[in-house]
């Protein structure tokens, strides 16, 4: 099947001939669906913790800071910002003279009020001799986009969101997302030295981006917020890259005969996390940002599901230490049965027939994982994932956060669970990566890779099938412990389109 040609673009990615082979049977078998036990909701699979709880979280927050443990930021931050720009190539492609849709209505009538605004001014004037108002008054809203969007211009449309201009900040800067995040980390992820850990993911043709602008920001925003930074960057390893179909599952080849490999999602970023060596890591999307004066919502649930995680961890060291101890009394048993299935959410019926050497052999294989806080917003219509009890391959149910494609659509009763959600995940996670005694996990082996995903993507005018590994909050984290905690929708702001810019929360 494998010509001399293909082995060698294996062998120079990382990846087997038999892990190319796996990848063709699951394009054959597919994915199968996964089986509900129900949607989370308050009380059953979510906590919401009232005004004296955050702050006692808070707290335990603060001494966790204080204490010597090490936390990073890791911020996936390698995707291209096209799909934020999608009406606006669509309205350059389709060859429209005036502003149609209510979409490019609502660009064109604010146009001065997005952040980015004088630098495409400047950039109408050097290509046009024109600016951005007398280009519209002439009717050549199109060239306007094409000085936004296209190299020639400020390469939008192909650049990170990242590095795009999201907001005015003071004294007439404008700030990106990258500085956001760097602010977000001396708020809340400080550690007793000061020192703040960000580990940027980037792609490869940006890298070089990332860091002018860090070599260029970092020095002033020490001086503000009285922080050392310790940046990192990675990139998605070629290794997890996965091989496209035609639409019959065989191989496809483009017109020199070669195949194409495809990044194989956002669970790719598995192996990058892996490597990192912190304590305690926050992940959550890059464009899930807002300015300085109105993040105080968003920095003091950062630090309650800290605190929140520190006390499971605290507990489960604990309990595992006792279990490690050995002749656990049954009443201890009891009581840690009690966590698993009232904290943790664990659902496993097998467990009431389990004399107390299985059932303490049970409690220590379900404490010693990885541990995760998800913050979940109230469902307000957004797109995207939810919070669910869902069935695992050892027959327990537990909190998965899930995407609709995984779901039966002809099941009638899974699709009634999902309609009935009344959470939504913005990608609000904080995790705790090291076991009871320091030692950090693998986090490869904690992964379902059932869970993945088979897309239709279009090549050269011809549609192929694209294989996405297990979603890194999705399937990959499958077998954490995972705690869904409800946080105030005011922490969710992404930007999904440029007209998301104008929102409040971003001006």
């Amino acid at each position: 099947m494998f010509n001399e040609n293909d082995k060698q673009l294996m062998a120079k990615k990382g990846i087997t001939e038999s892990q190319i082979e796996a990848q063709l049977k699951r394009f054959e078998t597919g994915f199968p669906w996964l089986k509900l036990e129900a949607a989370a909701t308050v009380g059953k699979g979510i906590t919401r913790l009232d005004a004296k709880q955050q702050t006692q979280c808070i707290k335990l927050w603060k001494d966790f800071q204080l204490g010597g443990a090490t936390i990073e930021k890791f911020q996936p931050a390698s995707g291209a910002a096209s799909r934020m720009f999608k009406n606006l190539f669509a309205f350059i492609n389709d060859g429209k003279s005036i502003p149609e849709s209510d979409f490019e209505k609502q660009f064109f009538d604010n146009v001065t009020q997005f952040a980015f605004y004088p630098q495409l001014n400047k950039t109408c004037v050097t290509l046009y001799q024109n600016n951005t108002s007398e280009l519209m008054a002439a009717g050549r809203y199109a060239d306007v986009l094409k000085a936004l969007l296209l190299a020639d211009g400020m390469n939008y449309g192909s650049l990170p969101k990242g590095l795009l201009k999201f907001h005015r900040a003071a004294a007439g800067t404008v700030h990106t997302p990258l500085e956001e995040h760097l602010e977000e980390g001396a708020q809340y992820a400080a550690d007793s030295n000061r020192c703040v850990r960000i580990h940027f993911t980037v792609s490869p043709e940006h890298r070089s981006g990332f860091e002018r602008l860090i070599k260029a920001k970092v020095p002033l925003m020490e001086k503000v917020w009285g922080v050392k930074y310790d940046i990192t960057l990675s990139e998605q390893k070629a290794s997890t890259d996965t091989i496209a179909v035609n639409m019959d599952n065989t191989p496809y080849r483009d017109a020199k005969g070669n195949l194409l490999f495809r990044p194989a999602g956002h669970g790719a970023l598995l192996e990058n996390l892996n490597e990192r060596d912190a304590d305690v890591v926050f992940i959550k999307n890059v464009d899930n940002v807002v300015p300085l004066r109105l993040r105080s919502v968003s920095t003091r649930y950062k630090k309650v599901i800290g605190g929140y995680l520190v006390m499971v961890q605290q507990q489960l060291k604990k309990y595992l230490e006792m279990l490690d101890k050995g002749n656990v009394k049954s009443a201890d048993l009891k009581s840690m049965l009690n966590y698993a299935q009232q904290t943790l959410c664990i659902i496993d019926s097998s467990t009431a027939s389990m004399d107390d050497a299985a059932l303490a052999a049970w409690l220590r294989d379900k404490f010693n994982r990885p541990i995760r806080v998800c913050g979940v917003v109230p469902n307000e219509g957004e797109p995207g994932g939810g919070p669910y009890l869902a069935y695992n391959a050892d027959g327990s149910a537990s909190p998965q956060i899930l995407e609709s494609a995984q779901i039966n659509p002809d099941d009638p009763s899974a699709v009634e669970m999902m309609k009935s959600g009344t959470h939504f995940n913005p990608v609000d996670l904080v995790c705790y990566i090291k076991d009871y005694k320091g030692i950090k996990f693998d986090l490869r082996k904690f992964v379902d890779p059932e869970t993945g995903f088979i897309s239709v993507k279009s090549k050269d005018g011809v549609d192929i099938k694209a294989l996405e590994l297990p979603g890194l909050w999705n399937g990959s984290m499958s077998d954490w412990n995972t705690i869904f905690v409800e946080v105030p929708i005011d922490t969710f702001n992404p930007v999904k389109t440029v007209n998301d810019l104008l929102r409040r929360a971003h001006q």
